[in-house]
């Protein structure tokens, strides 16, 4: 289990409460397709994914990534028992959709990267981005357990 500070707490989900799930998924999914294009094989019932430009006005690559933002709001209500919360989700990737467990940490850090672009350095401070990473990390580990 994860120890969270309540500083911790606080930065999480006063960030997450700032944050469009409708705006940020499409962005962070759309991304991790574009610098990471070995992943675009789990997608290839989605469509046109041969350019950054399609990808990025591709209809099903923005209702999936805002599927796995959505998803994160379990995190953010169960941030005490994430694993467990998660333990579905880790089986399907794993057995049925054989996704490599590095892609969680790629699109966590695809996240990231739209979150600063859109908060600044103002809301996004270093303390915020500490416990950010710290709590996608958790997630990320938590879809890769059935792996393990």
């Amino acid at each position: 289990m994860v120890e969270w500070t309540d500083a911790e707490r606080s930065a999480i989900t006063g960030l997450w409460g700032k944050i469009s799930v409708d705006e940020m998924g499409p962005q962070a999914l759309a991304r991790l397709l574009i610098v990471a294009p070995w992943t675009q094989r789990h997608f290839a019932s989605f469509g046109n994914l041969s350019s950054p430009a399609a990808i990025m006005g591709n209809p099903k690559v923005a209702a999936h990534g805002r599927t796995v933002m959505g998803g994160l709001e379990r995190a953010i209500k169960n941030m005490d028992n994430i694993k467990a919360t998660y333990a579905q989700l880790s089986k399907l990737h794993s057995e049925k959709l054989h996704v490599d467990p590095d892609n969680f940490r790629l699109l966590s850090d695809c996240i990231t990267v739209c979150v600063a672009m859109k908060f600044g350095p103002s809301c996004f401070t270093p303390d915020v981005q500490e416990a950010w990473q710290k709590f996608l990390a958790v997630v990320a580990s938590a879809l890769s357990r059935q792996y393990h």
